[in-house]
């Protein structure tokens, strides 16, 4: 089960992904970072790494790559000397708003397959393996 849940993951972003990847030349850690912080709005790095479920070296490189393209921005935390909160640009807001739509439509071609009982019911499920899972590391430490 845990394979099916991988693969299936991975190939709804990759699905996903080829639509907006080619014509704006983002791959999908950047996005992830994009949707995030266009989503929420300013965050450090770590908050970042907590919120996308990625591995922070990918995270710091999607943030390297998206503030050289004038897409994020950086800004001292003021609470914090050692970190930065990072949001979208003008230009990085305006990628994410021309992005946003057609990454959701894509969404509901791929969900449409499912009634919406059982899109209910699968939110549920995978927030409830969700639960578990970050359960079972709280406990490891």
């Amino acid at each position: 089960m845990p394979y099916r849940l991988a693969v299936t993951s991975n190939e709804v972003s990759g699905h996903i992904a080829g639509a907006y990847g080619k014509k704006f030349g983002l791959k999908i850690p950047e996005w992830r970072v994009m949707n995030v912080l266009g989503d929420v709005g300013a965050l450090t790095q770590r908050d970042l790494v907590r919120l996308i479920v990625m591995d922070k070296v990918a995270v710091n490189r999607a943030c390297k790559v998206l503030e050289d393209r004038g897409l994020i921005s950086r800004t001292p935390n003021a609470s914090d000397g050692r970190s930065h909160h990072l949001e979208l640009t003008p230009a990085g807001r305006a990628m994410f708003d021309e992005i946003w739509p057609h990454s959701q439509a894509i969404g509901k071609q791929i969900f449409a397959c499912l009634s919406e009982a059982e899109t209910e019911k699968l939110k549920k499920i995978l927030g409830k393996l969700l639960d578990s899972v970050r359960r079972l590391e709280s406990e490891k430490t």
